[in-house]
């Protein structure tokens, strides 16, 4: 727990200076605090004091100055300190350290790790990012859910968040799109469809173009009308992208994903002047072959040219994103803006960001690039040309099918099943995305995602419905006294200190934009309780002890339950 570690510190701290009087650049409570270390085996100790970082100030070897701190520290009612070699081990007081956790946990009850870190900063996040007039696939999964647990991280940190879904609503593809839905399209169908229409009449544009080459300049009229404003262009582009948002709408709803801005590349086309305008004005653009680039270094850098115009004056993706931190910058004052996209993307991220830099904005150090892995289905890669494709709202309706038929066999008495299935279905998918660190790829697996044991979204989604059902039949015994010395086995005090952890773990999630951390945290919280579950008894012990043992499984279950929403889940009470 924070706080245990910070009054280790305070005490490293003063048998310094008792130790080592006059010596000067001691490190302070706080630098020690961040020097403390969990040891690899438990028989270590709860926290470590690597004494080598003191070596160069006080001229003398880690074991001595263990040997000297380990006799200066006396707390017997916070911990025990031993020297092993070059470290100073700290063993906490079972009793006092179940207390003081127990009292933290529960008194924040599910607002437990919350701070006010961010308290006056603004985090922009820009995730999703969906493409007009295309379904939305399992390829989307990731920087969904990635974008939507580091925005539920930071708006627990006391960040304000903006969440952005930078739509890909311009190019002529939309020309195309109209050019076939006035050959070969209809309202009605279209209306009724949706997406899927806008998809099949885009498909036989491009065989047809095959066939007659002529629509294809047929396309680009159409989408040089969007440019130029044509009402009927722009009420069938505008019609187009309220569709694909309506289809859309279904899948966030499923994942509960909420964004505040739906600004995307359409929104900067008259805001791609100031950039060009800019660069011109620092002396940054440059012609290369009739193109415009700013000049990147790619000696020292190695990143070759950023390509800011064709040369045909269009402009590309880098002029869009420059021209959208610029806008977000003066319209929010972010602290940092993250986009979380797909690991290939790294290059364009890192070219652009330079730019900003080159223009002499500060904040360019505030723009962060959160990478991804690709992620594969059953084994095989996915693909759109080869067909390869696996729709997000029909992975998530077919979880929740799958879940419902293994509730109806485990607990066919359980009431609303439905809803039960739906927690844990789409519980299940978002849990098989967040598990491995985000740079990874992934291979979804029905069988993995939807078991009940292991490293799952049931399993853990399972592990808070058994603490509530601990806690439901514990009603009938009202106040009673906990009796902490209860908790000094090994089982309780591991769950403890899984517990004591958790707030350092929201904000190493945050620090490191690793939802993972949070994953593996909830996971670690569950089995420590499974095993205290297994080991102790809860109901039927004496009452001193059922009062602390109830106690560690409320503060289990409201941290499990904080977990997982901070990682896009549900969390049943019932299952």
């Amino acid at each position: 727990m924070m706080d245990m570690k910070q009054s280790i510190g305070e005490l490293i701290e003063s048998a310094l200076q008792d130790c080592y009087p006059g010596v000067e650049n001691l490190p302070s409570a706080q630098e020690v605090t961040g020097y403390l270390e969990i040891p690899p085996e438990k028989e270590m100790g709860d926290y470590a004091f690597p004494c080598f970082k003191l070596s160069r100030a006080l001229h003398m070897g880690p074991p001595q100055i263990a040997s000297a701190l380990a006799g200066a520290v006396s707390a017997p009612h916070l911990c025990e300190a031993k020297q092993q070699g070059g470290y100073l081990n700290f063993f906490l007081n079972r009793d006092n350290f179940a207390q003081k956790t127990l009292e933290a946990v529960l008194a924040a009850g599910e607002r437990y790790g919350a701070s006010e870190l961010g308290k006056g900063k603004t985090v922009c996040l820009d995730f999703s990012s969906i493409n007009i007039a295309k379904r939305f696939h399992i390829g989307h999964l990731s920087t969904t859910m990635i974008g939507q647990s580091l925005r539920r991280i930071y708006d627990f940190l006391g960040y304000r968040t903006v969440a952005i879904n930078h739509l890909g609503d311009w190019g002529t593809q939309f020309g195309k799109l109209i050019c076939a839905y006035k050959l070969w399209g209809d309202q009605a169908t279209v209306e009724q469809k949706g997406v899927e229409e806008l998809t099949r009449l885009y498909v036989l544009f491009h065989e047809e173009a095959e066939k007659n080459p002529a629509l294809e300049d047929e396309g680009r009229r159409w989408f040089k009308a969007i440019e130029d404003g044509d009402e009927e262009a722009m009420s069938l582009f505008n019609w187009f992208k309220e569709l694909t948002l309506r289809d859309t709408q279904r899948v966030y709803d499923l994942l509960g994903v909420t964004f505040d801005s739906y600004n995307g590349e359409a929104f900067y086309n008259d805001k791609m002047g100031r950039v060009i305008d800019e660069l011109k004005a620092k002396n940054l653009l440059t012609l290369s072959e009739g193109a415009s680039i700013v000049d990147l270094d790619e000696e020292k850098t190695g990143m070759p040219p950023c390509l800011i115009l064709k040369k045909d004056g269009a402009t590309l993706y880098a002029t869009r994103d420059i021209a959208a931190a610029l806008w977000r910058k003066d319209e929010y004052d972010f602290d940092k803006c993250l986009y979380v996209v797909a690991y290939q993307q790294d290059l364009h991220f890192r070219q652009w960001f330079k730019v900003i830099e080159k223009m002499g904005y500060p904040w360019y150090k505030d723009l962060v690039h959160v990478a991804f892995g690709m992620i594969s289905y059953e084994g095989q890669s996915l693909s759109t040309r080869k067909g390869h494709v696996v729709y997000l709202e029909e992975l998530l309706l077919s979880a929740k099918e799958k879940a419902l038929k293994i509730i109806e066999e485990k607990s066919p008495e359980l009431e609303n099943k439905d809803e039960v299935a739906r927690q844990v279905g789409i519980g299940a998918v978002i849990y098989a995305d967040l598990q491995a660190g985000r740079i990874k790829d992934i291979d979804f697996s029905w069988d993995r995602a939807l078991s009940f044991d292991g490293e799952t979204g049931p399993y853990v989604q399972y592990t808070h419905a058994r603490c509530c059902s601990v806690l439901r039949k514990a009603a009938e015994y009202g106040e009673e006294e906990p009796d902490y010395t209860a908790l000094g086995d090994d089982y309780a005090q591991e769950l403890l200190r899984q517990l004591s952890r958790f707030p350092e773990a929201v904000k190493d999630a945050a620090d490191r934009y690793e939802p993972s951390v949070m994953t593996r945290t909830v996971t670690e919280l569950c089995k420590a309780y499974n095993k205290f579950y297994y080991e102790n008894r809860i109901l039927n012990a004496e009452p001193g002890e059922r009062a602390a043992r109830l106690r560690l499984t409320l503060a289990a279950k409201n941290a499990i339950k904080t977990g997982l929403y901070l990682i896009g889940m549900e969390a049943p009470e019932r299952m």
